[in-house]
């Protein structure tokens, strides 16, 4: 269907709903899927429906050259990889990635991974080195939760897996030398692990565990973290923070049902250490086709503040597949009155279509629960005025849009790397948030059975003329 025509029919429902009391998150947005990027010269384009690598494009050969779209292989490195890829150039200049090697230790050795954080020297892209392992209790397996804060030079982790583990945070310093970071701590102070982020000021670490554990700890001396608010009222997954460290905002799995969603929290109680401190939620907000929420990344777009949610796998996805199920895929919310957030685009690749689910179920893959054609993570370059969001979507590997019009984003590139057979370890399984480096037009990300990539954005699709000054590292 025409993307105008489907503008049209969501807004006369709308209008027909308008008696009946619609909540927020049922404002008139087009369902998806999201526009097709135009791939241009050098690019290699997939072969049918918008994210799909079929059966016949493996066997027939057409996916061991990769799929790619305004995007470049610079460098590769391992073969394993997990949740978060972070960029940081210490004082001396020297520049470096850190990625965690494992979706979930140790199944990582089953395909010649490594356990651990790794530590990559970047001054080469296209040949990585690495200089250190990371094997410390939160870095042997940090499940989502390996962090960055650029600010104080810290690296932290907290101890977690698919679902929980005990909630050791190892704390490191990246100042000295960025190849070789030097551990500060490696305590049990986060009670529960599965998840984690920073705040701005680099001062403050959240641990989030879906068994229903929110933990902040204080870092402000990196050798001796301090845990100083647990609450046990909340299943947060991916959190992130404001600028100005008082909300908090959150994946909310909920009850793992269609009451899961977007929640916003106050939390500038902690964020000023006051005794006691006390939680507020602002505010919660969910759509008709949520799964898992995954993380919630604030933004602000022309002077206006958003939210951007990607939703992991399908709804109900530890019961496995079924092409009923819905795939929550992305979306951007308008938080501009924080106490009344609505979504206002979805960001949906035709794969990820319920329409389109039983005609794929017989492709690679594709009927794995927490894998196959759905969403996983994003990330953006910069908060103000981020341009683009990157994200990956499992089978369909990384995904780039275009969000400087928040409610018509669009596609601009994409990359997913070759492929040579149709094993459960040996399709696409993407499931990073990448980080940027702007001043080079580059993007980093790892796939869970291929490794880390360095890519560098082709035809000048990015960055953008008014976002082309180097964005803070990631």
């Amino acid at each position: 269907m025409d993307r105008r025509l489907r503008l049209v029919l969501a807004a006369v429902l709308v209008a027909l709903a308008g008696s009946s009391g619609a909540r927020a998150a049922d404002a008139p947005v087009d369902p998806g899927p999201t526009p097709r990027a135009q791939c241009g010269k050098g690019s290699k384009p997939e072969t049918g429906m918008q994210g799909r690598v079929s059966g016949p494009d493996i066997t027939g050969g057409r996916a061991a050259q990769g799929f790619s779209c305004n995007l470049a292989q610079l460098g590769h490195q391992g073969a394993t990889g997990g949740f978060r890829v972070h960029r940081y150039v210490d004082g001396a200049g020297h520049e470096c990635a850190y990625y965690d090697g494992t979706r979930l230790f140790p199944t990582q050795y089953l395909q010649g991974g490594t356990s651990g954080v790794v530590v990559l020297d970047m001054a080469d892209r296209a040949n990585p080195v690495q200089t250190a392992l990371l094997l410390t209790p939160a870095m042997l397996t940090p499940h989502e939760s390996l962090n960055i804060n650029v600010e104080r030079g810290l690296l932290v982790a907290d101890m977690g897996n698919p679902f929980t583990y005990p909630g050791f945070v190892d704390v490191y310093d990246l100042t000295v030398d960025c190849r070789h970071p030097v551990l500060r701590s490696s305590l049990p102070v986060g009670f529960l692990g599965h998840e984690g982020a920073f705040a701005t000021d680099g001062k403050t670490f959240y641990v989030t565990s879906p068994a229903g554990v929110l933990s902040a700890v204080d870092l402000s001396n990196p050798s001796l973290p301090v845990p100083f608010f647990t609450s046990f009222r909340y299943r947060p997954h991916g959190v992130n923070i404001s600028a100005d460290g008082n909300r908090l905002y959150m994946a909310d799995i909920a009850n793992a049902d269609a009451s899961a969603g977007l929640t916003i929290l106050d939390v500038s109680e902690i964020q000023r250490r006051a005794p006691n401190p006390q939680v507020r939620t602002v505010s919660h907000v969910s759509w008709s086709n949520v799964s898992i929420p995954q993380t919630a990344i604030p933004v602000t777009i022309a002077g206006r503040r958003y939210v951007v949610e990607i939703d992991e796998f399908e709804r109900n996805a530890y019961n496995g597949y079924d092409a009923g199920h819905e795939v929550g895929a992305a979306r951007i919310v308008d938080i501009a009155d924080d106490t009344r957030p609505r979504v206002v685009s979805n960001i949906r690749l035709e794969v990820n279509m319920a329409a389109n689910r039983a005609a794929l179920a017989a492709d690679p893959n594709a009927t794995n629960a927490l894998g196959g054609y759905t969403g996983h993570y994003c990330a953006v370059p910069q908060r103000i005025e981020p341009g683009i969001v990157a994200c990956t979507f499992n089978n369909s590997g990384l995904r780039v849009f275009d969000i400087r019009d928040p409610r018509q984003p669009k596609e601009l590139a994409y990359f997913n790397p070759p492929i040579v057979g149709t094993g459960y370890t040996e399709t696409a399984w993407a499931l990073s948030a990448p980080a940027f480096v702007p001043e080079r037009s580059e993007i980093w990300y790892v796939d869970g059975n291929h490794g880390f990539f360095a890519l560098k954005f082709t035809n000048g699709v990015w960055p953008f003329p008014a976002t082309a000054a180097s964005a803070a590292p990631t």
